[in-house]
């Protein structure tokens, strides 16, 4: 079976250009997960490469998968300025190992906490995982294997996040579209949310 991270790159460096820096890190229990960086215009894109290796297994399985199940890879648009946003880098490790470290299937509507600041003086302390296909194409496999999807993370205030465990994901997303929110923004406030 083809080694997945090869043909995740190329399909990356394919949508965003070449990358103008990568940053490796590695977890005990976990395999290498790599953050590379893309500049296009006033926008950073940082994307994992390193969470599709394996496939995501359901956290109730007696064993898990080592062929079948999700894959996917995170990705990240901020605008720069100011913030010191080159720090996410572990951050976005630490997510993209979640599923091999805590056993969580990553899914477009979940929230993942990052525990504080997404970087340093961040407001954002947590992720909203959005719909995939816009920005990079899912990659296909060769059967039986699932095909990789990128999926775009959202910068979530802790209101906001706390908001959308009440009212939903859908519901969050409309608020931010309403308001003209810069999800980019590294340094944005919270949407309005009476």
């Amino acid at each position: 079976m083809a080694d997945v991270l090869p043909l995740v790159e190329a399909r990356l460096r394919t949508a965003l250009g070449e990358p103008d820096a990568r940053a490796a890190v590695t977890f005990l229990g976990a395999d290498r997960v790599e953050v590379l960086r893309f500049r296009e215009g006033d926008i950073v894109r940082y994307a994992t490469l390193g969470m599709s290796a394996q496939p995501m297994s359901d956290p109730t399985a007696v064993l898990a998968d080592p062929v079948k199940g999700p894959r996917a890879e995170l990705l990240l648009s901020v605008r720069p300025g100011d913030a010191d946003t080159d720090k996410v880098l572990r951050p976005l490790a630490v997510l993209a190992a979640s599923p091999q470290v805590e056993g969580v299937v990553v899914a477009p509507g979940a929230s993942l906490d990052v525990g504080g600041p997404l970087w340093p003086g961040a407001p954002f302390t947590s992720v909203l995982v959005a719909e995939p296909g816009g920005l990079v194409e899912d990659l296909d496999l060769d059967e039986p294997l699932d095909p990789v999807r990128f999926l775009p993370l959202l910068p979530m205030t802790p209101n906001e996040a706390a908001w959308k465990r009440v009212h939903g994901a859908q519901a969050l997303q409309e608020r931010w579209l309403t308001n003209g929110t810069d999800l980019r923004d590294p340094s944005r406030g919270s949407v309005p949310l009476d």
